[in-house]
């Protein structure tokens, strides 16, 4: 039997979130050059439409991350590819596609404060509290979902579904 997706989030309401997002990013930014930090792979879709709307100057740069130890099991944050652009001083926003259990996002911002950031806020796709672990705040939520195994607009299972121009829910993942 084959997976099966339900429709969550559509490409027009994630359109118009994105536009609002970016609206009230450059509003908190304003007279500041903000940094961007996209969380690869996940974030590539939201993070490019998002800075399409801000209208202050912002300087983009990625990050990718691993957070597993043996067996799977959440260990310590390691960086497969680091920021090339230097914290010291500058306002970041990190973007991520999903927060779910919180861990790798705090200890992102931890690592960026201890680098001299002068400020870190978190803006994600979706902040879904069903399995969150660690205290995190999103401070620019694109949408607050309880639950559900998401998949498109950058978010994936096993490589598959990113390139969905929505947000669905999968049921029973292939390899499951």
């Amino acid at each position: 039997m084959g997976s099966e997706l339900t429709p969550v989030i559509s490409r027009e309401a994630i359109a118009a979130r994105v536009e609002e997002l970016g609206a009230t990013i450059s509003r908190e930014y304003q007279g500041r050059r903000l940094l961007v930090v996209g969380v690869l792979k996940g974030a590539f879709m939201f993070l490019a439409d998002l800075v399409r709307h801000l209208t202050i100057p912002a300087c983009v740069d990625f990050v990718r991350l691993a957070s597993y130890g043996a067996n799977d099991y959440p260990g310590e944050l390691s960086f497969l590819q680091d920021l090339e652009s230097p914290c010291t001083d500058k306002h970041i926003l990190v973007v991520e596609d999903i927060v779910d259990t919180g861990r790798s996002m705090a200890k992102l911002i931890k690592v960026l404060n201890s680098r001299g950031a002068a400020s870190v806020k978190l803006c994600a796709l979706i902040d879904k509290g069903e399995r969150r672990q660690t205290q995190v705040t999103v401070d620019f939520p694109g949408f607050t979902l309880a639950k559900g195994f998401l998949v498109g607009y950058g978010l994936d299972f096993a490589e598959d579904y990113r390139c969905l121009p929505g947000v669905y829910e999968l049921s029973q993942p292939k390899g499951s």
